[in-house]
């Protein structure tokens, strides 16, 4: 129960958020003034920008770099659409109340928040209309039979040249653009699979209850998908754009938008918070997948590995943030009782885990079905060797206020009474107890997916890795590739007196932390910083022309217009 200096202080916080919004509002208002002011006449085909899934009433750190990079796009000359959500969806995954989903989404205060942001714009906003026949088509399908629920979509608006915007009134051929674009086209969408990742998210849940609740909100997702791709792909026909920008691509109103719009042929990039403090990630790619290209040729000079080595030693310790979140900031070492306990064990191998409905999961489940399917494997080992200490390590995002997870390592532990196992210690989100120390006094490490694979293979580490992550794409950790062999590498490993780790594990790992930190991680700490709530940001003081010149939004107008690479050029 809270106190009353803790009621104090949460509505003192409370306030001061309130404050720094409307003040922040009023910055990103006057700013976007004086874009509409600034902007040349526009030239060429346009670029679709839209985020619906980032942001209901402040400045998320996505939506911050959207804003950005949007202004900079106008303030060259390169024509922008913004589409916008104006209760668009009948629920939306960030308006969600997964304790009670049929409350309705905050839509007022989130339209509020889009007409700031675009102030001076002329969004092409949507609403909802549901669409009667696909609601009985769905109405009593089981969540199984939903995630698989397909629909076809065949464009209807194709329109006159008259009726087109003034950047589109060109044929597609002097744009540069498939002509397929201007066609009628029919497209099967998954619609089912488009939402799951989103209503995994919002549930903070991988494995779905088959209950009413569940089957409900999975529904208004598809309606709303639904609506999403059809407003979306007219948008597209009307304004024969040259490329689409979005948010993420996993939620289902972006996954929707950038469905149709591959489906046409067109460029779409995807944005994230990047590894770094106030830094974006962009790719042609999925941007939760971190597919980030690293050229063979690449090798790091003197310096490069000394800023390597200066990042690599505050990690170390604990001093890191990710999208705004310090998640150590108290890292202990290794106490008394868990040397005592080692010291009665031939080996140790610490198991770290990740947050299961996390947006990098559908990418990371190539060889198992989830990582559940893994640790359960993982335990009957455990069993089949008393001689190894096996240190299982949930991740501390799993209890992350306002992001807590509902099916939890913890959970799966206490389910299968792994604690009662005499070879097991397991560490809660809520321990600090440092990983690097652990790392380092023991046989080899299992990750599913988590970054500290990636991390303790510079330390010289081998790495059984068992779900797909955005560094094995390259030699870096051991990565079988079916369920058996997984199983045949772990014993192996477990029975050898010495583990050979390919000199080339480690300087793989090395330049691809430095690409991943100082290469692809975007800089926009010149432009924005962290709010009240250091999830959300806030623009700095700073003139258009600072933000033009920048050289991250050099590199994303490149790679956004002429198919760069988004990487810095340092």
């Amino acid at each position: 129960m809270i106190g009353k200096d803790g009621m104090k202080e949460f509505f003192t916080q409370r306030i001061k958020r309130g404050l720094v919004r409307r003040l922040n509002n009023f910055k990103i208002a006057s700013l976007a003034r004086e874009v509409f002011r600034k902007e040349p006449q526009p030239n060429g085909a346009p670029v679709i920008f839209f985020k619906a899934s980032t942001g209901i009433d402040d400045l998320s750190w996505n939506s911050g770099f959207h804003l950005l990079v949007s202004w900079a796009f106008r303030l060259q000359g390169i024509p922008v659409v913004y589409f916008a959500c104006d209760s668009g969806m009948s629920h939306c995954v960030l308006g969600t109340n997964r304790d009670n989903v049929k409350k309705e989404p905050p839509c007022k205060s989130c339209v509020y928040q889009s007409r700031t942001l675009y102030k001076g714009a002329n969004p092409h906003w949507f609403k909802f209309e549901r669409d009667k026949e696909i609601e009985r088509a769905i109405q009593n399908l089981s969540v199984p039979e939903l995630i698989k629920f397909q629909w076809k979509l065949i464009n209807k608006y194709v329109v006159a040249s008259s009726e087109r915007s003034e950047w589109a009134k060109q044929s597609p051929s002097e744009l540069g653009i498939a002509s397929s674009q201007s066609t009628l086209l029919a497209m099967t969408l998954p619609l089912g699979e488009l939402c799951l990742p989103g209503l995994r998210w919002v549930l903070r849940v991988h494995h779905l209850n088959d209950d009413e609740s569940t089957r409900y909100l999975f529904r208004e997702y598809i309606l709303s998908a639904w609506n999403v791709a059809q407003k979306f792909d007219a948008l597209l026909v009307q304004t024969q754009p040259r490329a689409v920008l979005v948010f993420n691509g996993q939620f289902f109103p972006e996954a929707a938008a950038r469905f149709v719009a591959l489906k046409r042929g067109l460029r779409v990039i995807t944005h994230e918070v990047g590894f770094q403090p106030a830094t974006a990630f962009f790719t042609e790619g999925q941007a939760t997948a971190s597919p980030i290209p690293m050229p063979e040729s690449f090798e790091m000079n003197v310096e490069q590995n000394e800023k390597l080595d200066v990042y690599l030693a505050k990690r170390f310790q604990g001093d890191f943030t990710m999208a705004g979140i310090k998640f150590w900031a108290d890292m202990q070492g290794l106490d008394e009782s868990f040397l005592k306990k080692a010291a009665g064990f031939k080996q140790i191998v610490p198991v770290f885990t990740n947050v299961i409905f996390d947006t990098s999961q559908p990418h990371a489940n190539t060889v198992f079905e989830d990582m559940f399917d893994w640790l359960d494997l993982v335990l009957e080992e455990i069993q089949s060797h008393p001689e190894t200490l096996f240190v299982i390590r949930a991740h501390p995002d799993e209890l992350r206020v306002r992001k807590s997870s509902r099916e939890t390592v913890e959970g799966w532990v206490a389910a299968r009474s792994v604690d009662k196992e005499p070879n097991v210690i397991f560490i809660s989100p809520r321990e600090t107890l440092s990983s690097y120390e652990l790392i380092l006094r023991s046989k080899f490490v299992m990750v599913y997916n988590s970054t500290i694979g990636l991390e303790a293979a510079i330390m010289g580490a081998a790495v059984l890795c068992a779900g797909k992550a955005r560094f094995t794409q390259y030699p870096i950790v051991f990565f079988p590739q079916t369920i058996g062999a997984v199983r045949i590498k772990m014993n192996e490993f477990l029975s050898a007196d010495l583990i050979d780790v390919p000199l080339e594990f480690k300087r793989n790992a090395r330049r691809f932390l430095y690409y991943q930190l100082f290469k692809t991680s975007l800089l926009f700490g010149d432009f924005l910083e962290p709010s009240v709530r250091t999830t959300q940001s806030r623009l700095k003081s700073f003139t258009l022309d600072e933000l033009v010149r920048a050289e991250s939004v050099q590199v994303i107008t490149n790679g956004v217009l002429k198919g760069g690479d988004f990487l810095l050029g340092k």
